[in-house]
């Protein structure tokens, strides 16, 4: 079951939930404010107030599927959340993390691993949408405004519900994130490092969740983590 915590300002929801060792599963801390909170490869999130920033503990256990899809678990529950709140069009999932509003970022995932423990961050842009250089971002106040408070029990239920599913069904649950996310055959754009760059196709998902890039020369290549834009 889930309990829902709410604090005025924290540092980061993530980093306060990996410290609390005596954490249960479904435990979810949700943060008016951040003073440090992060997104993929150390970026730092700009966390409005009226945005949603929150945070959920997971507890692995034996013969659970492979930990890198609970990725796919948050990126499902997080789409189902955002429609049950608002009756907005035009979302989709971005491998590996991102959902967006259009084209348009509107929330980020981060998931972080400390032995049998993994935490899931949520950013969600419900007020408010910062700028970010190079990158076009959305709220959902374009669409309808929805509160931290009304938006946490949503996300908590849907996160539960895909938690179940992923256990239970992960094949299942991998269809129901292809479904959400950009269609077979998109032009991605994927940054591997700083010096690298590939341009190529979606072309699904593998059994641990990493990206499937049909590469114009006929061959494919699995991507684990990667910086992805659409288009070529």
């Amino acid at each position: 079951m889930s309990r829902l915590r709410f604090v005025e300002r924290t540092g980061s929801t993530n980093s306060d939930l990996l410290d609390a060792r005596e954490a249960a599963e479904g435990e979810w801390l949700i943060a008016a404010e951040q003073g440090s909170g992060r997104g993929r490869q150390n970026r730092a999130w700009q966390s409005s107030r009226g945005n949603f920033h929150g945070s959920t503990l997971v507890r692995l256990r034996e013969g659970d599927p492979s930990a890198s899809t609970l990725a796919l678990t948050a990126g499902v529950a997080l789409i189902r959340a955002v429609e049950a709140a608002a009756p907005a069009t035009g979302l989709m999932i971005k491998w590996p993390n991102d959902l967006l509003l259009g084209r348009a970022k509107l929330a980020g995932i981060l998931l972080e691993r400390q032995e049998d423990r993994i935490v899931a961050g949520f950013g969600v842009n419900l007020a408010h949408a910062p700028a970010i250089e190079g990158r076009e971002t959305a709220a959902l106040s374009s669409v309808a405004l929805v509160s931290p408070q009304a938006f946490a029990p949503l996300l908590a239920a849907a996160f539960a519900r895909e938690l179940t599913r992923w256990r239970e069904d992960p094949v299942g649950l991998t269809a129901l994130w292809l479904e959400s996310a950009h269609p077979l055959g998109t032009e991605l754009s994927v940054h591997v490092a700083a010096d690298e760059r590939l341009s190529g196709t979606f072309a699904g998902l593998g059994e641990d969740g990493a990206l499937r890039l049909a590469l114009p020369g006929g061959e494919e290549r699995r991507i684990h983590a990667a910086d992805v834009m659409l288009g070529g």
